[in-house]
Parts: structure tokens; sequence; C-alpha cells
């Protein structure tokens, strides 16, 4: 999980980015890499984005509100 947790963190990260760039100075980064809004690059990136949000959001709540970021497994005795 530790793989899955840090490339979906990362997504949503330049998600959020993305996001922010649109807000401030009506320039979206996604469309300009893909040289247009709804080509099938921007799409399938908004998709994976999502998802990737999606991940977080379920794992959280079935890790009990803790999003891990290590290897190691920690004993609770």
């Amino acid at each position: 999980m530790f793989i899955a947790n840090l490339i979906s963190y990362i997504l949503v990260l330049l998600g959020a980015v993305n996001w922010g760039l649109y807000g401030v100075f009506n320039f979206n980064l996604v469309s300009a890499i893909f040289m247009g809004e709804r080509s099938v690059g921007a799409i399938i990136t908004y998709v994976v984005i999502a998802l990737a949000a999606i991940w977080l959001i379920v794992y959280t709540v079935f890790a009990n509100g803790i999003l891990r970021f290590t290897n190691r497994r920690e004993d609770h005795a």
C-alpha cells in the first residue's frame, strides 16, 4: 500500500497545483500539455487524478484516519 499511497498523493498534489493555476491565472496546465481541454490525454489525466483522490479517501477511512507513507509495520500490544 505504500507505493499506491505515495503515487496517489503525488497525483492529487499535481491536481491541486493545476486547480490553483487555473483559479489564479486562468491557465490549465493539463490542457496546455495535451493541447486541448477534451483531448484523450487530458481526459485520462483527469480520470487518473480523480481515482487517486478516491483511493486516498477510501484508504484513509478504512485505515482509521491514518494515511501511511512508510513500509514498516508497527506492532500494537
